[in-house]
């Protein structure tokens, strides 16, 4: 079966399997927990000792306490990167076995944070680095110590980017002309995707 929450793929085996875990808890701590993994996800911070907490009274141990928080957060993030809207994810959950009260708690918990899961989401996507500048010039080369004369013009370009050290090169001006028309092509690509 299908599920939006996977991306119209099937349910992973394992979250089929933690999910008897995850229906061991209450309602109310059902939606605690779903706050501290949404905090995780968004702000990478969370209080382990405070899920343990939360999961005393299930009788969980270590390795069911990570798994519970494993698979949430397996489930937490997959709906917002596929944009599966509350009840959706409220309805399928209930397809692969957890209870109803749990389900609705944990889609409480995530419709709440919908928007600002995206977002951080979004932040966190493979992303390369962004440009900051681009410097260029151009040189009118006479000669050099091993030519006695070249009388031909050469593009010095510097790529500076965001966190990262900067690229320079130098290019004749045929490969100015084809670097040129080719980040022109790509650009005409990107602009006819979005």
């Amino acid at each position: 079966m299908r599920f939006r929450f996977c991306g119209d793929l099937d349910c992973p085996d394992w979250v089929l399997a933690e999910i008897s875990i995850l229906s061991k808890i209450t309602s109310v701590k059902m939606k605690q927990l779903c706050v501290q993994v949404i905090r995780d996800l968004v702000d990478d911070s969370i209080d382990y000792e405070k899920v343990f907490k939360l999961t005393a009274d299930a009788k969980y141990e270590s390795s069911d306490v990570r798994a519970a928080v494993a698979t949430l957060s397996f489930i937490i993030s997959s709906a917002a990167k596929y944009s599966v809207d509350s009840e959706t994810l409220n309805s399928e959950l209930q397809q692969l076995g957890l209870p109803k009260e749990l389900s609705s708690a944990l889609c409480r918990a995530y419709g709440d944070q919908h928007t600002k899961l995206q977002e951080a989401l979004k932040k966190k996507s493979l992303r390369l680095s962004r440009l900051s500048s681009v410097d260029w010039r151009v040189d009118y080369v006479l000669s050099s110590s091993e030519v006695s004369k070249i009388d031909e013009p050469f593009v010095q370009i510097k790529i500076n980017k965001e966190g990262t050290d900067s690229i320079a090169f130098t290019a004749s001006p045929d490969k100015f002309r084809l670097l040129l028309n080719e980040l022109k092509q790509v650009y005409a690509l990107m602009e006819g995707q979005s």
